[in-house]
């Protein structure tokens, strides 16, 4: 016998059934995503009004590390609508052949977010490697304003995407980028003090240097995550074989079979297992605690437990 939790805030029996009658399932997941909504379309509009502005104060004084910094900003406009993208297409109800709904285009967005800040802390560190042997004329007051307005931006785009960013990969993604823009909007800043007062050119193509550096760990980090969730490896910080253990000591519990826990989006950890009751055990009670145990101490919020009495011979098909 199986049971498996509900998507929604209510609780509701299950179908009549001679041997589930009445057995109540849990509460509807969701991804953190969705939660984060209002404030990434926020810091969409403020980064895209002024991804446009910076593109042109780059242009005009010559700097590449205002220029490094638009780009970042422009890959923080086209993360940004991903994200959001992703946050609304997860939102659709589970059709067809998507049994799980359209949750993991989240986590594909990660992906994509992570390839687009490689791409630009590569490109980032290639052009300042060209201005170090030929280092441009830059127009040090002029590149200052333009990169203080953008640190504004960047600030508040950051404060908006914090806590998101501690519950959803997708958000965190776009958060990473919002990040390096505002301390590449600092950077860019010194730099720009630096020429004005000392005229020293070089100090443009080290400030991008920096900014792509700083950005190379995160990206990879962030790479990492998601790679996890599409391999459906166990959620860092689960054990499953102390998960398996303490299934396995609960009452009426003989053996516990197959257990596999994985990520489906952030904020949405999914489980599956084989639990093998003793001679008399009440399957009711054994369902109910193994998927409150999984819920409250490995954070599982939609698990699948397939009740087999200890007579049953299983036939393995497949894996």
């Amino acid at each position: 016998m199986s049971s498996s939790s509900k998507r929604d805030n209510t609780v509701e029996p299950t179908a009549n059934r001679p041997d589930g009658e009445g057995h109540a399932h849990g509460p509807r997941i969701g991804s953190a995503g969705g939660r984060h909504q209002k404030p990434l379309m926020i810091a969409f509009a403020l980064t895209a009004t002024y991804a446009i502005v910076e593109v042109i104060g780059g242009i005009v004084t010559g700097s590449l590390a205002l220029i490094s910094d638009a780009a970042h900003m422009g890959t923080d406009v086209l993360g940004l609508g991903l994200a959001l993208s992703a946050i609304y297409m997860a939102k659709r109800p589970a059709a067809d052949q998507r049994t799980y709904g359209t949750y993991r285009l989240e986590v594909l967005a990660a992906i994509i977010n992570g390839l687009l800040l490689f791409g630009v802390a590569f490109y980032v560190l290639y052009e300042a490697v060209r201005r170090f042997l030929a280092p441009p004329e830059v127009l040090g007051v002029p590149m200052l304003i333009v990169a203080t307005v953008g640190l504004a931006v960047n600030v508040l785009s950051f404060r908006l995407l914090t806590a998101g960013a501690k519950e959803s990969l997708n958000v965190k993604g776009a958060y990473l980028e919002v990040l390096s823009d505002m301390l590449g909007s600092i950077g860019v800043i010194v730099g720009a003090i630096v020429i004005a007062v000392t005229g020293f050119r070089y100090i443009d193509g080290i400030v991008a240097a920096a900014i792509g550096l700083f950005i190379l760990p995160r990206t990879w980090q962030l790479m990492r995550q998601a790679l996890r969730i599409i391999m459906e490896i166990a959620p860092p910080g689960i054990d499953v074989d102390a998960a398996t253990r303490d299934l396995t000591a609960l009452a009426g519990v003989r053996e516990v079979r197959d257990l596999h826990i994985w990520t489906v989006t952030s904020g949405m950890e999914a489980a599956t297992a084989h639990v093998v009751i003793t001679d008399g055990a009440n399957w009711h009670a054994v369902l109910d605690s193994s998927r409150r145990l999984l819920a409250e101490r490995y954070g599982v919020t939609h698990s699948t437990i397939e009740v087999e009495p200890a007579g049953h011979v299983e036939q393995h098909v497949g894996f």
